[in-house]
């Protein structure tokens, strides 16, 4: 049913619809059935027959954002009503490869026409890089089975809705540099002897909705594009770009916030087959157990206070404060908190202890016997600020070695700040709850029907054929002219704010 509204056009609409009826009388009448084109208002046909000033031109980062704006007014109410959680468009699963660094990876795509890669995510980094245009950046990397993985390489002069970030934009700030050359804004990141230098800019990166079938939700982001690396950037950890999450303005979920496409939280979810999730938007349930972060005003990080630890039954009020960090591999903790877990746990252990040669970061392993297939470890249990506590579900790493079995306690001594790495994170569900500052956790398995084996990233491009021929229409079947078709999407676009559909 359609109901026209505004009284000084109830003449057009009424005409329109007698135009609308005798044409499908009529042409019913003489050819049994008829079908016509449907335009998008800023497609192309439409454009011929309109005054294309204001309308933004497809494929640009104003057409992604037109549309975004669009979707965002039209379909909020149902984002809002299914709790807008978002995930990676085609893929949220996340996956721990030990041949880059031991971290956890998502596939990301992004660009017009898109673009996939790999990316590490990194909870301890707020902007979002890509390598860019760089000669000496990997292409693939080896998997343990053998095959290879082919990378892609982001370059701005490929993507149709890339256009740099200039250097008098408010995105650039106080913080970043300018490159002269390029007239764009600058970057220049560092995590443990590695660095990633380059220019910001903007494009499209896409998610879709946490349903089946997926909503494609494009959303027009700032990021870094990555043209000079060095340290583990090159070899393996990180090597097809960082995904930062952390609390500043330029990260990825806070973007999705304030553009109000999801909550200003997201979770990450890690089992130990080397599978999980990430999820933005997501709050986690009433169940979950809380603590609130330390923020500090010049440089907020997800750091939490653990008031008291537990090996076993031996209990100390020896308390610290640490990082949730997922861009670690492997928690580092300082004396004297290093010293009584790796005391306690040793001296609960029945097996021979090994050695490793030196260099090996890893101090406190055993060698499993040969008629074992498992082994027993004490448990080890942090007592959070608020009185909830986090039990370390795996805290150790399993080694194979020619002789037989080596487990390590996953653990080694900081000189510097505390770090709880993604290891300890393994078996939750946490949430990094950006709107009530606070880390949330449950036990989950993370939905663990997901698949640990990674698919192939780069896409090859199809061999190009000829399209065959159309069909000709069946007897009685008529389909309306180009002209016709494109003056009926004009009437429609024309009428489009007058009417209301209503099913």
């Amino acid at each position: 049913m359609m109901i026209c509204f505004r009284n000084s056009l109830v003449g057009s609409c009424l005409l329109l619809i007698a135009f609308a009826c005798w044409f499908n009388v009529k042409s019913s009448e003489a050819f049994g059935t008829f079908g016509f084109d449907i335009h998008h208002r800023y497609s192309d046909t439409v454009k011929e027959f309109l005054n294309t000033d204001g309308l933004p031109e497809k494929g640009t980062v104003d057409y992604y954002t037109a549309m975004a704006h669009r979707d965002h007014l039209f379909k909020g109410r149902r984002l809002a009503a299914s709790t807008a959680i978002l995930t990676f468009f085609g893929n949220n699963r996340t996956y721990n490869l030990w041949s880059l660094g031991f971290l956890q990876y998502s596939i990301v795509s992004v660009g017009t026409p898109s673009l996939k890669f790999l990316v590490a995510l990194d909870t301890s980094s707020d902007l979002f890089w890509l390598p860019c245009d760089c000669p000496n950046c990997a292409r693939y990397f080896n998997v343990s089975d053998g095959s290879k993985i082919e990378l892609d390489i982001y370059s701005p002069s490929n993507s149709t809705t890339s256009k740099p970030v200039p250097c008098n934009s408010a995105k650039c700030g106080p913080t970043r540099g300018c490159s002269a050359t390029l007239n764009a804004c600058s970057y220049h990141v560092s995590k443990d002897n590695s660095t990633s230098t380059g220019i910001l800019v903007d494009d499209i990166l896409r998610f879709g909705t946490d349903t089946i079938p997926q909503d494609v939700v494009d959303v027009p982001i700032t990021f870094g594009c990555g043209n000079n690396q060095t340290g583990y950037y090159l070899t393996h950890r990180g090597l097809n770009g960082v995904f930062g999450l952390g609390m500043d303005g330029i990260s990825v979920p806070s973007v999705l916030a304030n553009k109000g496409l999801s909550a200003n939280s997201f979770s990450v979810c890690f089992i130990t087959d080397g599978s999980g999730k990430i999820k933005f938007g997501d709050k986690g349930s009433d169940e979950q157990k809380k603590t609130p972060f330390n923020l500090q005003k010049s440089n907020p990080t997800y750091n939490i206070n653990v008031t008291q630890i537990a090996v076993g039954n031996n209990v100390t009020n020896l308390g610290f404060a640490a990082n949730f960090d997922s861009g670690t591999a492997t928690t580092r903790l300082t004396d004297p908190t290093y010293s009584f877990i790796v005391n306690n746990f040793n001296s609960r252990i029945t097996e021979k202890r090994y050695y490793y040669p030196s260099g090996f970061i890893l101090d406190y392993c055993y060698i499993l016997s040969a008629n074992l297939s498992t082994y027993i470890t004490p448990n080890l249990t942090f007592t959070m600020k608020g009185g909830s506590q986090f039990t370390v579900t795996v805290p150790t790493v399993r080694f194979e070695e020619k002789f037989g079995s080596v487990y390590c306690l996953a653990l080694f001594k900081s000189e510097g700040i505390n770090v709880i790495g993604q290891n300890f994170m393994t078996g939750y569900r946490l949430v990094f709850d950006r709107e009530e500052m606070v880390l949330g956790w449950q036990e989950s398995s993370c939905d663990s029907t997901s698949s640990k084996i990674i698919p192939q990233i780069r896409q090859r491009a199809p061999q190009q054929q000829q399209p065959p021929p159309p069909p000709p229409p069946p007897n009685g079947v008529v389909r309306l002219s180009s002209m016709t078709s494109g003056l009926m999407a004009v009437i429609l676009a024309v009428f489009s704010h007058n009417f209301i559909v209503l099913s």
